[in-house]
């Protein structure tokens, strides 16, 4: 396949695939062209950089947190499985930052980031909830997943009126849960 910056053999066992992995382990490179399923952008991942990430991420199953390079920009990135393919999804910023949209063909480089991704809790969060025992109380007792979701809401919000705008709707559903 061309384009892809690292071919597994076919037909290798995994101990085998792991092994070759291990002299080459450095981010890998492929070029697709920018699909789109539904509104949401998206490359397909070559199968012999998808092996060797299922390798690297120790599965085939679930989300597989990537992180990419298009164009010499940065992204931390989840490769995930969507209608039965693997996609890598480019979101807007994404795109607008590396300079490419839907129908670009875009070279990629990609490699597994097994650094946790850790959101810290946006001050004017920790303040309202604070201020709010029962808020607190309720989202004390969401899930992590839940919870990690509205610090990350909160956090890539751009402007300091709808960080102050949303806070008060997470503290009025918070609320509405308690009862």
């Amino acid at each position: 396949m061309s384009g892809v910056g690292y071919v597994l053999q076919r037909g290798c066992s995994y101990s085998a695939k792991e092994k070759r992995i291990k002299q080459h382990n450095l981010m890998k490179s492929f070029t697709a062209k920018i699909d789109k399923i539904g509104i949401n952008p998206f490359v397909f991942v070559p199968q012999e950089i998808l092996d060797y990430l299922f390798i690297k991420f120790g599965k085939d199953k679930g989300r597989i947190p990537v992180k990419i390079t298009i164009n010499g920009n940065d992204f931390l990135q989840t490769l995930i499985k969507y209608s039965g393919e693997w996609r890598l999804f480019l979101s807007t910023p994404m795109r607008r930052l590396a300079g490419v949209e839907v129908n670009d063909q875009v070279t990629i480089t990609i490699d597994y980031n097994n650094i946790p991704r850790i959101f810290p809790m946006p001050e004017k969060l920790q303040l309202a909830l604070d201020e709010n025992k029962k808020a607190k109380d309720v989202f004390n007792k969401l899930n992590a997943s839940r919870q990690k979701e509205i610090i990350r809401y909160i956090s890539f919000l751009k402007t300091e009126e709808a960080v102050d705008r949303n806070i008060i709707k997470v503290i009025k559903q918070l609320l509405e849960k308690e009862h």
